[in-house]
């Protein structure tokens, strides 16, 4: 919908959707990965050595079963605006706990170092996790994590060895909230005029 409203009125009233484009399956595979090795420090109640420094204060969300839901792509955090009828989700990959309130982890696989405004192309997904999860009765901190990972070297054994960088990102839920709104607005509105490169074919 950022990208083109008409494009995304297409998708959801229409069921028309933009071609698709061949996905890596290494950042899928390293989030799998990644799961695991948070969730085997959880199990402990520790932090892993990757933020262990930065988030000294926090602990681990271990509510296996509702994290679990929360992971699943086809069902995530959900929201179901009742006047409306539209329903908003999102999976989440971890969760931290400061006192009564929680905070997002977002693991991210990269093939260079991060720079300066990498963490800005992800600002809208954080928002609306916070959003989701205030929709949904929690207390969250205004902002969330994002744990970026990308390769720094190949040993002569052959295993390839990775950089991290914890990035702490400010979030808004009431922005969160306008793109949701927007969204519904999209939907339940005319098919919009203004057309892209994908969709400007498109009768």
């Amino acid at each position: 919908m950022l990208e083109c409203k008409r494009c995304f009125w297409l998708q959801i009233v229409k069921g028309i959707k933009r071609p698709s484009t061949i996905f890596p399956s290494l950042p899928s595979g390293m989030d799998l990965i990644l799961k695991r090795h948070f969730d085997r420090f959880m199990e402990r109640n520790e932090l892993p050595p990757e933020i262990r420094e930065t988030c000294k204060d926090c602990k681990l969300f271990s509510d296996k079963k509702l994290l679990e839901i929360w992971r699943n792509n086809r069902k995530g955090i959900e929201f179901l605006d009742k006047i409306s009828g539209v329903l908003l989700h999102g999976a989440i990959d971890n969760i931290l706990v400061k006192k009564d309130k929680l905070i997002v982890l977002d693991y991210k696989t990269r093939g260079f170092p991060v720079k300066e405004d990498t963490h800005e192309y992800y600002q809208s997904q954080m928002n609306l996790y916070n959003f989701l999860l205030r929709k949904n009765g929690y207390k969250t901190e205004d902002y969330t994590y994002l744990l970026f990972y990308y390769p720094k070297e190949v040993l002569e054994t052959g295993e390839v060895i990775f950089d991290t960088e914890l990035v702490k990102m400010k979030t808004s839920v009431k922005n969160g909230e306008k793109i949701f709104n927007d969204a519904v607005a999209c939907i339940n509105g005319k098919e919009p005029e203004e057309k892209c490169e994908w969709c400007k074919n498109i009768n």
